[in-house]
């Protein structure tokens, strides 16, 4: 949206093309030209229509133990790459090689499932496709090493969040990345001693898509009011999002994950109207305190969440650009919030525009 500024798909994301060539297509409908600035890295893997029935086989082949995935096929693209076999943008700068790889891995994968891919329209279709992207194709590894050394301003951005981090989110229901801090060196190529600060992006209150634990959940009429208020509903697929108090636990343990030297609280405006709000401040089990984030899940079952309340406020805090004309009770809660999470929030959302955020400090 800024026109001076060069947005990079890095090596770390897995790119559905037909997803992307749309984006870009809605963007060129509003006015906004991606030419000359976007770049889309050479060591990227591809998210095939396939990668979307595996998907969707794997998770009802589960049963009752489903993750809840999206169904985009990322999961199976992340695994075809860890497995050797997935296909990069790259590829498609040569088509002869990209369309032998192609042939063999659909012929792998179709001994383990039944696919019944069009190999002939697949093939057809990402002619056109490469056709279409290789101007954008670049080694953005270098491409961001370089202007690093240029004294260019890099704002990494990752995606899903530290709970559903293959390794430190709560396996098996997380994705099939490192969606922590880092993910951010694996995929871009830049050195871990590049980054100048880390900035959490966190809500007012604690959501959750799809299966997995959920210590703060709220299922009653006030979940789903929060879930309506909030427009908590999953971006790509429309999905409901669960939605419950805010966790100081889990806030706690991702600050600590990802070394955050700031938090941006999303969605204040949220929980506007609300007389008595909650916060999850720490874990117990039989009674005895547990730190941290257990990697066996089996102890959510048992633990109790003990809560902080506070009173909430009636004012509409949307039009608000200051810290201190939040109504008291707000700033009190925010503050709290702060100390919990153990890390200052510098910016505060109280609206779904751009421009309806307080900076802080």
């Amino acid at each position: 949206m800024h026109p001076n500024t060069v947005c990079v798909i890095g090596n770390g994301v897995v790119i559905h093309l037909p997803t992307l060539l749309e984006e870009i297509e809605t963007l060129k409908g509003h006015g906004v030209s991606v030419d000359g600035r976007l770049l889309i890295s050479d060591r990227a893997h591809v998210v095939f229509e396939y990668h979307k029935k595996i998907d969707a086989l794997q998770e009802d082949m589960k049963g009752n133990a489903k993750v809840g995935t999206t169904l985009r096929g990322i999961g199976p693209a992340y695994a075809d790459k860890t497995s050797r076999i997935g296909l990069r943008i790259g590829d498609l700068l040569d088509f002869e090689q990209f369309a032998g790889h192609f042939n063999r891995t659909v012929e792998y994968l179709s001994k383990q499932y039944e696919l019944a891919i069009n190999i002939a329209e697949e093939l057809d279709a990402y002619r056109e496709y490469a056709d279409t992207i290789r101007p954008f194709i670049s080694d953005t590894s270098r491409y961001l090493a370089q202007a690093l050394a240029n004294g260019k301003t890099i704002l990494l951005e990752g995606a899903n969040a530290t709970h559903l981090d293959v390794d430190h989110g709560t396996y098996p229901f997380v994705t099939s990345s490192n969606a922590s801090i880092g993910g951010i060196i694996t995929g871009t190529g830049l050195s871990p001693f590049a980054l100048e600060s880390a900035i959490g992006i966190v809500k007012a209150y604690t959501t959750r898509v799809g299966a997995g634990v959920f210590p703060t959940e709220l299922t009653d009429e006030l979940g789903e009011k929060i879930r309506q208020a909030g427009g908590e509903f999953g971006s790509t697929t429309g999905r409901p999002r669960r939605c419950g108090w805010f966790d100081a636990v889990v806030a706690k343990y991702s600050v600590r994950i990802n070394g955050l030297k700031a938090l941006n609280l999303t969605k204040v405006d949220v929980l506007t109207g609300l007389p008595k709000l909650k916060i999850g401040v720490r874990y117990s089990i039989n009674g005895a305190e547990v730190h941290d984030m257990p990697s066996d899940l089996g102890f959510y079952k048992d633990v109790t969440v003990h809560y902080e309340e506070m009173d909430g406020w009636e004012e509409d805090i949307s039009n608000v650009r200051s810290f201190s004309e939040l109504p008291e009770n707000c700033k009190k809660y925010i503050i709290r919030l702060e100390e919990l999470a153990g890390c200052p929030i510098a910016f505060i959302g109280v609206g779904q525009r751009r421009d309806q955020i307080i900076f802080r400090f």
